[in-house]
Formats: structure tokens, C-alpha cells, sequence
């Protein structure tokens, strides 16, 4: 995992656990790596996305397709049907 991908990862899991103890020390690893503000708004507007797809998904009990499924366990991509 590149440092880069671990700064996201760090800052994803804590923005997402325990959003409300998020302070700026915690984004200074992105700013390092050259991250500016509107960066920085990027990486948090799509964190926050996600966790609000997920929360919506599951508190809908939607349940993914067999096809998906597999393509989650296997690790071999989905693939778009060819007309």
C-alpha cells in the first residue's frame, strides 16, 4: 500500500468511526502529500457519500444481485453484457 493510500485509508476510517474527533492534525498527512483545501473537500465529500449509500443500503435491507455477490468474493469484475 503506497503511503499515499494509507494517509486516505487513516483519514477515511476515522472520518467515518468518529467523524466528530476529527481535527486538523488528522488531515495534515494529506496536506503533505499535496492535498489542497479543495482536495481535502473532495476526499471528505466522497467519504461521506459513501457512508450515506451504505447507511441507506442497509437500512433499506437492500441485498446485492448473485452476480455482484460474486464478483465480491471472487475478486473478478463485473462486466457489462456485449448486445
Amino acid at each position: 500500500i503506497t503511503e499515499r493510500d494509507l494517509a486516505l485509508c487513516t483519514v477515511a476510517e476515522k472520518l467515518s468511526a468518529t467523524p466528530t474527533r476529527m481535527v486538523e492534525a488528522d488531515w495534515q498527512p494529506l496536506r503533505d502529500l499535496g492535498f489542497d483545501d479543495q482536495g481535502i473537500m473532495d476526499v471528505a465529500h466522497i467519504v461521506g457519500l459513501f457512508n450515506y449509500l451504505t447507511r441507506l443500503a442497509d437500512g433499506l435491507g437492500l441485498q446485492l444481485d448473485p452476480a455482484t455477490e460474486e464478483a465480491g468474493r471472487t475478486g473478478v469484475a463485473l462486466r457489462r453484457g456485449v448486445s
